[in-house]
């Protein structure tokens, strides 16, 4: 099953009140994925030279300010952090590889959730409503939003297992259906140097991505090129620093709508989540085509 929401505000208007939006469509998504939850927003940028490592540890308890200590006796003061639950994002004037390679030596208790100028991701387990609720979505502002609701039917319901999955700096990607030749693909990429946190072929896919990304491709030109690398059947929505764009493959047996209007594109598994968004009466429907990519983006 699974479900997977995606909302991408086409200019300013809507932007405080996209996690009101976002929080309601994912909710409608519960009884598609009723063991864990995710989501990726994409808020304000981070200053020049800066960027934003959302972390995570399985205790709301766990000692973050001990941790910006830590992190600004390696790479100097001046971090700022703050707390969302199991979650927390440190924004720090440091190169990205730097950071990552200290957490993973140094504090290897903590997970880097994601990276990027604007991107955070924050997924847990538990009823999607209850993770909504403890990550306060509906509070968020942000150009736009995707989300996942997972029902584990292929490995064990954990944190990392969940969606969105992360491979590069602001890109995520949430994904419903299954790949086939995704072990074979991450061997490929681990030899690229793509890190990977779990055996979950979304990941794989995300990864992908991120590799056709490097090359040179656009958004569009990588989830192109994935029509004939990926075999399996998915429905791909991923996102950007400016971005967002929704691919079904060619067979395209896993279902997917889409909304649009002048203010916001929309895609879910189901209707239902689109119907609670503001003027949907009046919004251009449709069922995305097999085998098309569909991307949109805006200046950040």
């Amino acid at each position: 099953m699974c479900g997977i929401v995606g909302l991408f505000l086409k200019t300013p208007v809507l932007e405080d009140q996209l996690g009101l939006h976002f929080a309601r469509m994912l909710g409608r998504m519960a009884s598609r994925g009723p063991d864990s939850a995710g989501f990726a927003i994409y808020g304000d940028p981070s200053p020049a030279g800066w960027f934003k490592a959302t972390l995570q540890h399985p205790l709301e308890t766990y000692d973050w300010a001990a941790l910006g200590r830590a992190l600004e006796a390696k790479f100097g003061p001046g971090l700022r952090f703050r707390t969302c639950s199991t979650h927390a994002v440190f924004e720090l004037h440091a190169p990205e590889p730097a950071v990552r390679l200290f957490l993973e030596q140094a504090h290897p208790e903590v997970t880097l959730m994601s990276a990027g100028t604007r991107m955070e991701i924050m997924k847990e387990i538990g009823a999607p409503e209850a993770v909504l609720g403890r990550f306060h979505v509906a509070e968020r502002s942000g150009s736009h939003a995707i989300g996942h609701t997972r029902m584990a039917t292929e490995s064990a319901v954990t944190t990392l297992g969940s969606h969105p999955f992360s491979t590069g700096l602001d890109l995520c990607l949430v994904h419903n259906g299954s790949l086939s030749n995704h072990s074979r693909i991450r061997e490929r990429l681990r030899g690229e140097g793509i890190r990977f946190k779990t055996d979950n072929d979304s990941e794989v896919a995300a990864g992908y991505l991120t590799s056709r990304l490097r090359q040179g491709d656009t958004l569009s030109e990588a989830l192109e090129h994935s029509l004939d690398e990926l075999d399996g059947f998915y429905t791909f929505t991923v996102g950007t620093r400016d971005g967002f764009a929704v691919l079904r493959d060619r067979i395209a047996c896993k279902p997917a709508v889409m909304a649009e209007t002048d203010d916001y594109v929309a895609m879910a598994s189901e209707y239902r989540s689109l119907a609670v968004l503001p003027g949907i009466a009046q919004a251009d429907l449709w069922e995305p085509e097999p085998g098309i990519v569909y991307s949109y983006s805006r200046a950040a």
